[in-house]
């Protein structure tokens, strides 16, 4: 082994170790031991037992919807929602008779709408909600670190000062999480689906911007040097001998920070910026693991088609 590779390991091995307190790493690996063990021979486990705590209150899983039919504005009996139907539920409660003083038993019948698939339906419109704020920041962080990618470029930067202007403002959007953009976009634009795809793509923006200028440097210089001794211009150069060589890698990029943003579309709801995120929230704040159970089960199937899709485009772009 060579001295530097050596000495790299060392500093590597001393950063772990002077770490490791910050972290608790040693209570981690002796918790995780311990549910382990518990796993395979028996036992008790803080690990598991919380874990299975929350697991039996995710399920059953919460299909339904039902709703006091006195609280829902414009109710129509005669136009109900698909496979929905009214049930009456009968209450007795004992009441104070005011003419003889005695308390007597009373029955209130209540009236609720029972929509079979009720809750799963709202669902899928906050999980198309969280599609489209993800959709929308991945394009609007595409739109906007193109140029930002093309000034930090070496090779096609006008200037050594735009240079580190294109990079400083490249370093900034990828230095601030969209989580936090989020809790300031959500003060400006208040709550809802704009604050989402502005933290989506003000964040992805630095993120595309830096690979793409990285792309760009790293792209073979003979037919630039070819194309530009015919008297090319920097933006011929780039279209005809720069991006067909980084279109593909750009391809598979875009499609990361796509499946990226659907995932932080849903953090960023958790601060009131949209999507199913703010829906899952709401519900483990009222302690509804049902409805919580379900959210999760959803995110699960839809991350999981999206993944799908994404391999598919990359096959058929590579």
């Amino acid at each position: 082994m060579r001295p530097r590779t050596l000495l790299a390991w060392l500093l590597l091995l001393a950063a772990v170790l002077v770490s490791a307190p910050s972290v608790e790493a040693g209570r981690m690996l002796r918790m995780t031991g311990e549910a382990a063990s518990a796993l395979v021979a028996g036992g008790d486990s803080q690990v598991l037992d919380g874990l299975g705590a929350i697991g039996r209150q995710l399920v059953p899983l919460q299909i339904a919807e039902r709703r006091e039919v006195s609280r829902i504005e414009g109710f129509n009996r005669n136009h109900l929602p698909p496979f929905s139907h009214v049930e009456v539920a009968e209450t007795r409660t004992e009441r104070l008779d005011p003419e003889t003083l005695e308390m007597r038993a009373v029955v209130e019948r209540t009236e609720y709408l029972v929509e079979p698939f009720g809750y799963l339906a709202h669902v899928g419109v906050k999980l198309w909600e969280t599609l489209m704020i993800a959709f929308w920041g991945t394009l609007l962080a595409v739109i906007m670190s193109a140029p930002l990618a093309f000034l930090s470029a070496r090779n096609l930067t006008p200037h050594p000062a735009v240079y580190g202007a294109a990079r400083a403002v490249v370093s900034l959007l990828r230095a601030v999480p969209e989580l936090v953009s989020a809790l300031f976009l959500v003060v400006a634009y208040g709550f809802g689906p704009i604050a989402g795809v502005l933290a989506l793509a003000l964040h992805g923006a630095g993120f595309l911007g830096k690979f793409y200028a990285e792309d760009v440097e790293a792209a073979d210089p003979k037919p630039q040097e070819a194309l530009a001794a015919t008297g090319a211009n920097r933006l011929k150069v780039l279209r005809f001998a720069i991006l067909p060589q980084v279109l593909p890698q750009y391809i598979g990029y875009t499609l990361y920070v796509l499946d990226r943003n659907f995932r932080m579309a849903t953090v960023v709801g958790l601060v009131g910026a949209g999507g199913i995120g703010q829906e899952l929230k709401g519900r483990f704040d009222m302690y509804n693991y049902h409805h919580v159970g379900t959210i999760l089960v959803a995110m699960f199937a839809a991350v999981f088609l999206i993944d799908q899709v994404s391999a598919r485009l990359r096959r058929a772009h590579f």
